[in-house]
């Protein structure tokens, strides 16, 4: 996304982080001698979740020079943030004005004028949009994942002795769902089946309103990722039947209605780099389902009432094109397309179904052969990989990124060795190679479409500057000046 006044010391430090290899699957906890000479702390910083987790517990910082580092996070954050607010409050100022203007003309106002007026507020509309969700969404989620490192950093190595104790003791035993040697005998929540009718009206509903993007249309696409979909659900709770619908867009999400309905987006396909993490994700998916999370949250928010939000977007992020830089995405933060919408309404509501659903997730994962840090290793990526901007939306409804990631790699620690687990396939990197030119041609597609797909007066320019581009990373909101957009 952008870049704000401040210094450079906090955002920026995102930039350097890269995706580093998993914990070695049902690794023996043991205590790990202190290193005197311990990495500099914002070094540690710069690394994944993964890795953190491997070399915490033989770390050791001052608690002063933690403290130190989370107040500048937090007048980093307070800064940037304002500094985005500012920018909506002048776009703002402008568009009153011109409404001011076209309310005192009335009538008289010559066309040329009106239409200049038009344009200008659908524009500065655009512009602030952007900045609501920057200030509101992507900045704040850059700043909880640093903070959430420095918990991990400073909390985890007491956390882990605990996870060893319990391992010692054999207390990890008597967790809830525990049972992991009766994974698809256990019952996670009763009545299963008699989610699939409601689910089947949701998608008839979401096809019927037009807010589902086009399938993907590749039968070697389809078959592979049926196969890992199939593979998982065999060796989870599920007892319905998975159907999977591959949709054509670009936005990284998958998502699961009642019933045992999963849709997984191009995007998402795009941003997984082996098996084990579409494995994950699709695992966290189905335990969704099994533990009849949407099926629970439907009955506090009707079908008809996600329906009728999600229609006033329709239009626009679920066509299959792009909006102008900023629409595109201030639409898919604030609404995220179908993922958003769902999520908010019948899965991210709860912070306790989505710990729910990762620990189900990865002992599904685990039991289907998978290395179970697949799901953490993509959420890691999503949250701290130089250019995953897109993935901001995941993290909006979900637990604090610290309690997800410490309780995900407890359940994996506790989860039983597995002998051998599945590698990258010959299979997958097919997949990948096949999405290729699916990309290219929806992204040479999307060139041809309007630049403002919210387009309300035909003719406008669209504006010259704005305040987030595409695929920019998050890390350099924050690492300039910056001065706010003129349409």
């Amino acid at each position: 996304m952008k870049e704000l006044i401040r210094r450079p010391t906090a955002i920026s430090m995102i930039a350097a982080l890269v995706l580093v290899p998993s914990l070695p699957l049902g690794a023996q906890v043991q205590d790990k001698p202190a290193n005197r000479a311990s990495p500099p702390l914002r070094t540690m910083l710069q690394k994944g979740y993964p890795e953190l987790f491997e070399l915490a517990p033989s770390m050791h910082y001052d608690p002063l020079e933690i403290q130190r580092l989370r107040d500048t996070f937090q007048s980093g954050e307070k800064a940037c943030r304002n500094t985005f607010k500012s920018h909506g409050k002048f776009y703002q100022k402008q568009i009153d004005g011109a409404r001011g203007t076209l309310k005192s003309g009335g009538d008289r106002l010559p066309a040329g004028e009106r239409h200049s007026l038009h344009c200008t507020i659908q524009n500065y509309d655009l512009l602030k949009s952007e900045t609501d969700v920057l200030a509101g969404h992507a900045i704040p989620t850059a700043y909880d994942n640093l903070n959430a490192k420095l918990d991990l950093i400073q909390q985890w190595p007491e956390q882990y002795r605990q996870t060893q104790a319990d391992l010692a003791s054999g207390a990890y035993a008597t967790r809830r769902w525990g049972d992991v040697k009766d994974i698809g005998f256990r019952e996670i929540a009763p009545g299963q089946r008699d989610d699939i009718k409601r689910g089947q009206q949701a998608v008839d509903e979401m096809r019927r309103m037009g807010l589902l993007p086009p399938a993907l249309e590749n039968k070697q696409i389809q078959n592979y990722v049926e196969g890992v979909a199939q593979r998982v659900a065999l060796h989870s709770d599920l007892k319905v039947p998975l159907h999977l619908t591959i949709l054509n867009s670009r936005e990284i999400n998958a998502f699961a209605l009642p019933g045992g309905y999963l849709f997984i987006e191009r995007g998402l396909l795009e941003a997984v780099d082996d098996e084990s993490e579409l494995a994950g994700v699709i695992a966290h998916e189905i335990a969704h389902d099994t533990a009849r999370h949407s099926a629970k949250m439907m009955k506090r928010a009707t079908i008809a009432s996600i329906f009728y939000q999600a229609a006033q977007v329709a239009a626009v992020i679920l066509t299959g094109g792009v909006a102008s830089i900023g629409m595109y995405y201030a639409l898919q933060y604030g609404f995220y397309g179908l993922g958003l919408v769902l999520d908010l309404k019948l899965l991210g509501v709860s912070r306790e179904y989505e710990l729910e659903a990762d620990q189900l997730g990865i002992q599904y994962e685990w039991n289907s052969g998978y290395d179970p840090t697949g799901f953490t290793r993509f959420f890691d990526k999503m949250a701290t990989r130089e250019g995953y901007i897109n993935g901001v939306s995941w993290f909006r409804t979900h637990p604090p990124f610290y309690q997800r990631m410490v309780q995900a790699q407890r359940e994996i620690l506790f989860l039983p060795r597995q002998k051998e687990t599945t590698l990258p396939t010959e299979p997958f990197q097919v997949m990948k190679r096949e999405l290729v030119p699916i990309s290219q041609a929806a992204e040479e597609e999307e060139k041809g479409k309007p630049s403002l797909l919210l387009t309300r007066e035909e003719g406008c320019v669209a504006p010259k500057k704005v305040e987030y581009k595409p695929e920019q990373p998050i890390e350099d909101l924050c690492s300039a000046p910056r001065r706010v957009a003129e349409p």
